[in-house]
């Protein structure tokens, strides 16, 4: 009888041991995403807010990175009118309170002519990095006019062909969130590889290894339909140079706007995106193998309130993950419905 039920506690002990090793590990996000109020939406009255990311300061406040352009140039302005702008709350979901201007579009006769956009702020070893979008109309002159004429008519605008593959991703450069900002006279990396045409929304972090990776969208080539790719860069410092891998992070499908995180606590890189229809998740374990995660559709287009009501943006994109002490505190999202564009920073729970 005292062996038999040496023998039962032993099997249990070996199914517990085979549950724990084939379990799925911790939930990032799955029953997690909060509920919002009105002290996570950031609107600005005059401006089409947009994107952005979030980093913790020495003084103890937390800083959004964000885009915005004047209402008056319709939402297509943000090719032509965007500014990188800096929001300051006490609390990593909000509210959000404009502090200033960063950057803007330098004029003509450097990369970053028109234009800054599509923002990720970052801090490497001392130092703030603040990631950006921009572009240009060559070595064409031009005047304010004619950029509003071209934001106002938009993608049919014959010179939307000239400034979309135009834009690169640069880097500013400050030992202090109120700068200055140093920028470069060359864009941070081209088009190569498994992109094509263009090379944005930059997202980038620093891996196990000590170097750093950086994730850009460009067009997919040999495509004959609109279909965009992410592909991964990676280089020894956080200004590059970056080397594009041969292997994309995502091709599988149309995806845009990633945000990329290296978990030490996982030991696994995170990269989150947007699908038009949902916002997704891929990992890897080496930063440059990628697959969809185990909780790959994170959630649908559709944000819930407080107040038992849901939001159901037309756009839902620019997904950004703020992480305090190694754990996920926010989800932020870029929000378009009807004629509002806004940021919304949601709490996730530990």
């Amino acid at each position: 009888m005292l062996r038999s039920g040496l023998i039962l506690l032993l099997l249990s002990c070996f199914s517990q041991m085979s549950i724990a090793q084939t379990r799925p590990e911790t939930a990032l996000f799955e029953g997690k995403i909060g509920e919002i109020d009105e002290d996570n939406i950031f609107r600005s009255p005059d401006y089409f807010n947009w994107g952005g990311s979030i980093v913790k300061a020495e003084d103890g406040l937390y800083h959004l990175f964000y885009s915005r352009w004047p209402r008056a140039t319709k939402f297509t302005g943000w090719l032509l009118f965007s500014e990188v702008a800096h929001a300051v709350s006490e609390n990593p979901s909000g509210p959000w309170e404009y502090k200033e201007t960063v950057l803007q579009g330098r004029g003509a006769g450097y990369w970053d002519a028109i234009t800054a956009h599509n923002p990720k702020i970052k801090y490497f070893d001392g130092k703030y990095y603040l990631y950006y979008i921009s572009s240009n109309l060559g070595d064409s002159s031009f005047t304010e006019d004619e950029l509003m004429e071209i934001s106002l008519e938009g993608y049919s605008h014959p010179r939307w062909k000239i400034l979309r593959p135009n834009q690169r991703t640069g880097v500013a450069v400050a030992n202090s969130l109120t700068g200055p900002w140093k920028r470069f006279d060359d864009p941070l990396i081209e088009p190569s590889g498994p992109i094509t045409t263009l090379t944005v929304n930059p997202a980038i972090d620093k891996g196990k290894d000590g170097r750093y990776y950086l994730i850009v969208k460009g067009d997919k080539p040999n495509e004959p339909n609109f279909v965009r790719n992410q592909a991964m860069g990676i280089g020894d410092s956080p200004t590059g140079p970056f080397i594009i891998q041969p292997d994309p992070v995502i091709d599988y499908m149309d995806t845009e706007d990633m945000s990329l995180w290296y978990d030490q606590k996982r030991d696994k890189y995170y990269g989150i995106f947007h699908a038009h229809t949902f916002i997704g998740l891929v990992s890897s374990a080496d930063g440059i193998h990628w697959e969809k995660a185990e909780e790959y559709e994170i959630m649908p287009k559709e944000i819930k309130r407080k107040d038992g009501t849901s939001i159901i943006p037309d756009r839902m994109e620019r997904p950004f993950v703020f992480r305090e002490n190694g754990e996920i505190r926010v989800l932020g999202l870029a929000i378009k419905k009807g004629d509002d564009s806004y940021i919304v920073t949601i709490p996730v729970q530990e």
